[in-house]
């Protein structure tokens, strides 16, 4: 098995349980890390037998700036699920996302969840 990575992919979006954190938005940052064979995609250099990471990264778009959510949880769990559904070749994703300058009542770089999933066989 064999990993490929979309790291700190950046978005401005307007998540969060507060209101506040709807209202004014911050920084979200989301990894995508998908296990799965690409060695037929690496020796006949094809990407058609591999995961197309812009495409990954339009999907990760779409939901953290087309949607509000109150929990990043939310947001990691449509995200591998969405990409799991996309790419039947990826056998486990983990996203994190990770929320800058968290409302925490003092100072901290950032909160951070990590979800991960793998395909069901059957």
């Amino acid at each position: 098995m064999h990993s490929l990575r979309l790291k700190n992919a950046v978005f401005f979006a307007h998540h969060g349980a507060r209101q506040e954190e709807q209202r004014t938005g911050g920084r979200y940052e989301v990894d995508v890390c998908m296990d799965l064979d690409f060695t037929a995609a690496a020796r006949e250099d094809d990407l058609v037998k591999t995961v197309d990471y812009e495409h990954v990264y339009r999907v990760v778009q779409d939901i953290v700036l087309k949607n509000r959510f109150s929990l990043i949880e939310r947001l990691a769990y449509l995200i591998a699920h969405r990409v799991l559904q996309a790419y039947p070749i990826i056998l486990q994703i983990e996203v994190t996302v990770r929320k800058t300058n968290p409302p925490v009542g003092g100072p901290s770089d950032c909160a951070e969840v990590a979800y991960r999933s793998e395909r069901r066989s059957g």
